[in-house]
């Protein structure tokens, strides 16, 4: 298989908005995201863009102008067909920011233990102001190498 192109990890997940124009907005002020690359159309709707956390890479768009397909929860009563999971380095603060920024906290941080074979995290969920779930999870440790 051929790499990738340069900046873009192998898999990218594009998230669909009634306003992404807002939303992008908000997944920055919010949950961190910085802007890579935002194309406004002619009517001030989001053509294109790619939000970077960390070395992880999503497109947002606009919903229902040029897809008829493409659906933000808002539109189907908050139904979802995928979560999205980052890895942040400090949960319990990610967590505060986002609740501080109008995210809708669905879980609170919860540490899971997942034996000592695998590894412990720390996680959360939230909803953004349109209905998409995020999960974060900051990874607190991993199974003793096996000799």
């Amino acid at each position: 298989m051929k790499p990738s192109p340069p900046g873009w990890p192998r898999l990218t997940s594009a998230v669909f908005y009634q306003d992404a124009s807002a939303a992008i907005d908000w997944l920055c002020a919010t949950l961190g995201f910085k802007i890579r690359l935002k194309i406004v159309g002619e009517d001030g709707g989001i053509v294109h863009s790619e939000l970077e956390l960390a070395d992880g890479l999503i497109m947002v768009g606009s919903a229902e102008i040029k897809r008829a397909w493409c659906r933000s929860p808002k539109a189907l009563n908050g139904a979802n067909t995928q979560c999205l999971m980052a890895y942040v380095d400090d949960v319990d603060a990610h967590c505060a920011h986002a609740r501080a920024g109008g995210a809708k906290i669905l879980s609170e941080p919860t540490t899971v233990d997942y034996g000592e074979e695998y590894w412990t995290d720390r996680n959360y969920e939230c909803a953004d102001p349109e209905g998409h779930h995020w999960w974060f999870i900051q990874r607190m440790c991993t199974a003793a190498p096996k000799s």
